[in-house]
């Protein structure tokens, strides 16, 4: 099977280039015949000095379209260079320099790797079968003059062995520089593809970079403008609802609303001064974490969603970007089921360490179908499971109401430390940890 290298054009630099190579070899071999003849190379036997031109134009002008057409020009040549000799015209140098390119070239530019060895062996074998046909004349020939033919290793053998080992150094060598320079092209294009290979990873790599910010902003955008914007309006629908008759009540949930804007407004800062902060890294940057889910817990009762919290099992310390996701998964399953449980809905977060994991389980009594179009909370939601190692169950409950359970394990066991979770008044812990964190939902629903 031939090998091919990707198209490889001509520049029109190499055509001038190849111009100027056949112009200076024509001027060489017109030179070269000139001399030959008035130095008498082959005696009177010579034809007329304006066959060495024609020669000498049919052998070195070709030569300009030797990348275009390298087989071409090196058969011409080739065919050339055997007219010439067998016409004995004067000129002895130029012409083995001009097979010599032309060989080299076809080894050098030839894409089709068969042909190319082809055409090259055709040339070669040719020139031999010449050479051995011109040396059997040469010893059979009747005469007095040359070279002594007498003895075992005479001068006239000597010269014969000279002029074949020299066609095998040369013919070798334009076909082996001809290989060589084969090779060095095939690896310079497949450097230059591999290099146009790498430039096209980085970019999608840049892109996927991009791509994966925008999404991360975007989800931490949501959580907290969602959280803090539906507890806002929960109480300024409780204040529409007391506005005429309880002065009391609107102004706390008027107090309420101002707080969760400012709230609002504080983790929107943070979260922009972490994106403006080039060596930020916004995990271990980020103001939220388990310790906080209390706090978290206390926002959903103030804002209408009579929640309970539990901790079950020892403690652990968990990494930092699994902090984060398992409370702005609370945070969302909480502001989902204010959103859309209906107005008598309850909560319970359960929060449970074992000797491998950490599950964050949020249940809520109220409806269990979305009310309205569903949003972005879901997705949210289990992207920040899969960026933690972990998975989330998210659905409908048998017994009424909605079930978000995400786990996450951890590489390596912690050891018991400062309770991650701090607990407060009104927090209630359980002792041993829930063998089946289902059953133990289920028992509370």
């Amino acid at each position: 099977m031939s090998v091919r290298l990707p198209s490889r054009r001509v520049s029109p630099a190499e055509r001038r280039a190849d111009l100027w190579l056949a112009l200076a070899l024509l001027i060489g071999a017109i030179i070269s015949a000139w001399l030959g003849q008035v130095a008498g190379v082959y005696g009177d036997e010579t034809p007329a000095f304006g066959w060495a031109l024609v020669y000498s134009a049919a052998l070195t002008l070709p030569l300009a379209l030797r990348r275009r057409y390298p087989e071409v020009v090196l058969l011409w040549v080739a065919t050339m260079f055997y007219v010439g000799a067998s016409f004995r015209i004067p000129e002895v140098y130029v012409g083995n320099v001009a097979v010599f390119i032309a060989m080299y070239t076809v080894g050098a530019w030839v894409a089709d790797r068969r042909r190319a060895t082809v055409v090259r062996w055709m040339v070669i074998a040719g020139m031999f079968v010449w050479l051995l046909v011109t040396t059997f004349q040469a010893a059979t020939a009747d005469g007095d003059g040359g070279l002594s033919r007498a003895g075992l290793f005479s001068p006239f053998a000597a010269y014969m062995l000279l002029q074949f080992l020299a066609n095998v150094a040369f013919f070798g060598g334009a076909y082996l520089f001809g290989e060589r320079a084969w090779a060095q092209a095939r690896s310079r294009a497949a450097l230059e593809e591999r290099t146009r290979e790498l430039e096209r990873e980085r970019e999608l790599t840049a892109a996927q970079a991009v791509a994966l910010d925008r999404v991360r902003i975007a989800r931490e955008l949501h959580d907290v403008v969602a959280h803090h914007v539906s507890a806002m309006g929960v109480q300024a629908g409780a204040a529409r609802a007391v506005l005429d008759r309880d002065p009391a009540a609107v102004r706390g949930a008027l107090r309420a609303v101002e707080q969760s804007a400012r709230d609002a407004l504080v983790e929107l800062r943070q979260l922009l001064e972490t994106l403006r902060t080039p060596d930020a890294d916004t995990p271990t940057d980020s103001t939220v974490h388990l310790s906080a889910l209390p706090d978290l817990i206390a926002h959903a009762r103030e804002n209408g969603l009579p929640t309970t919290f539990a901790v079950v099992g020892e403690p652990l310390e968990a990494p930092e970007l699994v902090q984060v996701n398992l409370y702005r998964v609370a945070q969302e399953a909480l502001t989902n089921a204010r959103r859309h449980g209906g107005p008598t809905a309850t909560a319970d977060v359960r929060l449970r360490y074992s000797a491998d994991a950490i599950e964050l389980e949020v249940s809520n009594d109220g409806r269990a179908h979305l009310v309205g179009r569903p949003g972005l909370g879901l997705v949210g939601m289990r992207e920040r499971a899969s960026a933690s190692g972990g998975t989330l169950e998210a659905g409908p409950r048998p017994r009424g109401g909605f079930l978000v359970r995400v786990r996450v394990p951890l590489s390596s066991p912690g050891s018991p430390a400062s309770p991650g979770v701090p607990v407060g008044p009104g927090v209630p812990v359980a002792a041993t940890p829930s063998a089946e964190p289902s059953t133990d939902a289920e028992a509370r629903a």
